[in-house]
């Protein structure tokens, strides 16, 4: 059993700061997301350049447990890497990458084989991964990455996914519906789905990007 430690205790942090797990944008699926990704925050009023991506794989632009791009995605994938080349663009997974889940690194070299863009070796899961990312970037100072608010992170998952953004202090966008029908997902995923417009009913933000949740 692969459990995600970091999920499990960083979920004790919600309690404190419940907008941790909401985004600052939301798209339906994969294809939705606007271009450039800097117009996805136009209706906050907010603008800012983003020089790098950290995607998710699963129900994101792939199917669960594929390394293939969802068919239906692959033009605004394609288009993704234009507009962000080289390492600008990082897939981050809980799957392929994961070093307590892909062990040998072969889910990760056939995701980076078929898509063309470099997976994370992390060994930390996400939503605990901050440290590892931006490692990433500074190894890579081409990618012009000098803060976490140039970042923004694309993901299916609101505790996963968008508390790492929030937590890193970056820019987060919800695939809401993403690519798996909502009948077959897990019970965790329709929870986060009645659970982000509840608490954006209450009057709760995702946080500025300039002030990271310590």
């Amino acid at each position: 059993m692969n459990l995600n430690l970091s999920g499990f205790w960083n979920v004790f942090k919600l309690a404190v700061k419940p907008s941790l797990c909401l985004p600052h944008a939301t798209v339906s699926t994969f294809s939705d997301l606007p271009s450039p990704l800097d117009r996805a925050f136009e209706a906050q009023g907010k603008k800012w350049n983003i020089k790098a991506v950290v995607l998710d794989k699963d129900d994101c632009f792939a199917y669960p447990d594929t390394n293939d791009i969802y068919p239906a995605y692959n033009e605004r994938f394609q288009q993704l890497r234009k507009e962000y080349p080289g390492h600008q663009l990082l897939i981050v997974s809980n799957t392929a990458g994961s070093t307590t889940y892909d062990r040998d690194g072969r889910l990760a070299k056939e995701l980076e084989s078929t898509t063309g863009v470099s997976v994370l070796a992390h060994r930390v899961k996400k939503p605990g991964c901050k440290d590892e990312i931006m490692s990433h970037f500074k190894n890579h100072p081409e990618t012009g990455v000098t803060h976490p608010s140039e970042i923004v992170v694309i993901g299916d998952r609101l505790m996963t996914d968008m508390m790492l953004a929030n937590m890193m202090g970056s820019w987060g966008i919800w695939i809401k519906d993403g690519v798996k029908p909502l009948s077959q997902k897990s019970m965790f995923s329709k929870f986060e789905q009645r659970l982000g417009p509840l608490l954006m009913a209450r009057g709760l933000y995702a946080p500025d990007p300039m002030s990271p949740f310590e």
